[in-house]
């Protein structure tokens, strides 16, 4: 990352939040990543592969390529337009802004479902969230746990007498192998294990003595 440390030294740059802390989700190397700095910053959107060389102290061929990737990516377009009637190649940048653009409202969409489920944890179990609990829930969410089956979870414990949420974590780790990922899947399994304990339950009633077909 020295390149942007150089970039920085020399003044302000506008860098967009989202983009440094989502560049490797956006699948962008580093390198990448400080072409793009460069080209945001740029007062000129003419393509000029050399100046970007020269600036960034990087070959002339690694720029070639690095755009080119960009491009094939989707995060910025090389366009053909006309300046003082001559055909000049720029770099045009709305495909990145809209990417952050959805990206953006993808934080918010996910922060407002996050603090819906952690107020429904709260009705539940009738009491307010510590920290650690806030980061437990963070944690089944990065895990790729849906709300649905964090829920269910929590309702089972809940059912059961118990809010310890080592016990919900237990339970989501149950409903994980055994392939349970719907409240769906849960009342299946649910009436799956009803029915397995009253054949069971038949079957020690049983009264083997006085059967009369065994005489």
């Amino acid at each position: 990352m020295n390149q942007i440390a150089e970039i920085l030294k020399r003044g302000d740059i506008h860098l967009p939040y989202l983009l440094l802390t989502n560049y490797k989700k956006m699948k962008l190397t580093e390198l990448e990543l400080v072409v793009l700095i460069y080209l945001m910053n740029n007062e000129s959107s003419t393509y000029n592969p050399k100046d970007i060389s020269k600036t960034l102290d990087l070959k002339l061929n690694d720029v070639l390529e690095i755009i080119n990737n960009l491009t094939e990516k989707g995060i910025i377009s090389v366009d053909i337009v006309k300046i003082n009637n001559l055909r000049t190649e720029v770099i045009n940048l709305d495909l990145l802004y809209e990417k952050l653009a959805f990206m953006a409202m993808g934080k918010s969409s996910q922060r407002k479902d996050q603090s819906d489920l952690f107020s429904k944890f709260e009705e539940e179990l009738g009491r307010g969230l510590t920290g650690m609990e806030y980061e437990i829930i963070q944690g089944w969410l990065e895990l790729e746990y849906t709300e649905e089956i964090i829920l269910c979870a929590l309702k089972e414990a809940v059912y059961n007498g118990v809010s310890n949420f080592r016990y919900i974590d237990r339970i989501l780790l149950e409903w994980h192998k055994k392939g349970i990922k719907t409240k769906d899947d849960v009342e299946k399994n649910r009436k799956e294990f009803k029915r397995a304990k009253s054949s069971k339950k038949e079957l020690f009633d049983y009264d083997w003595l006085n059967d009369k077909s065994n005489s």
